[in-house]
């Protein structure tokens, strides 16, 4: 099974289902030259958000905290801890900041 991120040319695959770890990110490269930031929590679900921390431009939220809040999975940036929920993209701690999140979804490998 694999991890694939809609972007504009279709869906891209980015890594095996298999090869995340929950609580843990990866960083995949897209076709644009941005960065995506892939996480699963422990019930198999993935998430793709913006790798960039808007709030000191590093590529880095993919090294982030995972943990939740109110229900909601979240990812705190490893810099200034600020954290985005993993399903909007939107800053926990800052309302007017929120990072791009990207369609996911499971498909079987071939």
């Amino acid at each position: 099974m694999t991890v694939e991120l809609q972007v504009a040319q279709g869906w891209l695959t980015v890594c095996e289902l298999s090869s995340l770890i929950p609580g843990r990110g990866v960083a995949a490269l897209l076709p644009d030259g941005s960065q995506a930031a892939v996480f699963v929590d422990r019930a198999g679900r993935p998430y793709a958000i913006g790798n960039q921390d808007p709030f000191t431009g590093a590529h880095v939220l993919s090294r982030g905290l995972v943990g939740t809040a109110g229900g909601r999975p979240f990812v705190a940036s490893p810099l200034l801890k600020q954290r985005f929920d993993l399903e909007s993209g939107r800053c926990l701690d800052d309302e007017e900041t929120v990072v791009r999140t990207y369609p996911v979804r499971t498909a079987v490998t071939s």
